[in-house]
């Protein structure tokens, strides 16, 4: 265990590895798992503030991970406290002042806070030790809330934080919070972007999104690590990946509202110019600055092509929208690219999308059953999707169905 002046020292280290991850669910994970570290606690929580409530946004528990099947997750499902003095949370984000709780249990009746003991009771967990901080920008604009919960001793024993661990989650939490804010304007800037397709498209919504997004970054995972992807290349794709996705259909802001809003069948020439959207997307990230740009425009490109070779735009010069030499079709047009000529992320986020528009209501279609979704999915393998790919998603199911309810359009 690390002594109090080495985890004060690692806090520099701390704030340039959390400077590097861009996507605002990755951060909170990994804000999340180096508190626990640093702390050395079983279990803890993010929440995010978002106007008077506190939106619980992530969650760790080591206890109740361990008992799973390698490879699982916690299935966990999103709610909102409001920001008063009532809970836990809401205390430390109306007044400001961190609470160190040695056992919730024992709270006094008197304190206007409460320990609410639905969680311990529907997972037969027992939470004693409770360290909750506000996370601040600079001008002291509370971002969220961080909790951490169960200290450990070195025998494994639960015990309450001390008053060197509250230091030290105090720094930490500036440092976290820095990260935070920055992560959050990102998340602004990507979300403004899909409002601007969303005046377009009204199917392409910031729930819609967040969904694919989060269902892409949990098939790359369970792709890499059957590929044994090393997992400095993994953490840094998933960062990637996740951004990208949510702006898998941005090209749309250059199609026609007669075409993108048109509640008839489009004809054949309308049709092609939807598709024209691919080339589009693909165009705002052709000054490529970074990996996210990279990502953003493969994502955007090839989202469409099938695994038969049948999608579109295929093997085309997205700049000039010509076909590439040596690759035109018998009609003279670009051959669709196939199999793993498709690269892993336009794949990945293909399935997601689909996955996504099938499970939710539209203004021509209802929600499918889930077991129908499921039939359509796996035809799909071998002709529209990777069948590996495919093979995933069956197996991470009730992992994505989890994340569909998070972000919920009725929440």
């Amino acid at each position: 265990m690390l002594t109090e002046q080495e985890k004060l020292d690692s806090l520099t280290r701390l704030g340039i590895e959390l400077s590097q991850i861009s996507d605002l669910d990755i951060l909170m994970e990994r804000v999340l798992t180096r508190a626990r570290q640093f702390a050395n606690a079983d279990a803890g929580s993010i929440y995010i503030r978002e106007n008077e409530w506190l939106r619980f946004a992530y969650t760790q528990n080591e206890t109740l991970s361990q008992k799973l099947p390698r490879g699982e997750k916690l299935i966990y499902s999103t709610f909102k406290v409001p920001i008063d003095t009532r809970s836990i949370a809401g205390y430390v984000a109306a007044t400001g002042r961190a609470l160190n709780i040695a056992d919730v249990y024992r709270l006094a009746p008197t304190l206007p806070y409460h320990f609410d003991r639905q969680f311990d009771a529907a997972t037969g967990y027992t939470t004693r030790s409770v360290l909750t901080l506000p996370l601040e920008n600079s001008g002291r604009s509370l971002l969220g809330i961080l909790q951490i919960i169960n200290a450990r001793s070195d025998s494994g024993a639960i015990v309450p934080f001390t008053e060197a661990d509250e230091r030290v989650m105090h720094h930490f939490a500036a440092v976290a919070a820095v990260a935070l804010e920055r992560a959050q304007m990102t998340r602004a800037l990507i979300l403004r972007m899909i409002r601007m397709a969303e005046m377009r498209d009204p199917g392409e919504t910031g729930l819609h999104v967040n969904r694919v997004a989060a269902y892409a970054v949990e098939i790359y995972e369970q792709w890499a690590r059957q590929h044994h992807v090393e997992e400095q290349v993994v953490e840094k794709s998933r960062d990637v990946l996740r951004m990208a996705a949510m702006l898998h259909d941005v090209g749309k802001v250059a199609t026609s509202d007669l075409i993108l809003k048109k509640p008839a069948r489009l004809s054949d020439d309308e049709y092609e110019m939807m598709k024209q959207h691919t080339l589009h997307g693909a165009r705002l990230f052709m000054q490529q600055q970074s990996d996210f740009d990279e990502a953003a425009g493969i994502v955007a490109l090839n989202h469409h092509e099938r695994w038969d070779g049948s999608g579109y735009p295929g093997h085309v010069d997205y700049r000039t929208g010509r076909s590439l030499p040596g690759f035109e079709g018998p009609d003279g047009r670009p051959r669709g690219k196939r199999g793993r000529e498709i690269p892993l992320f336009g794949r990945i986020v293909a399935l997601a999308d689909v996955f996504d528009a099938l499970s939710s209501k539209r203004t021509y279609k209802e929600v499918w059953d889930e077991q129908k979704i499921l039939a359509q999915i796996e035809q799909g393998a071998g002709s529209q999707f990777d069948p590996e790919l495919v093979a995933i998603f069956l197996n991470r199911f009730p992992i994505l169905q989890a994340i569909r309810r998070r972000y919920s359009d009725e929440v």
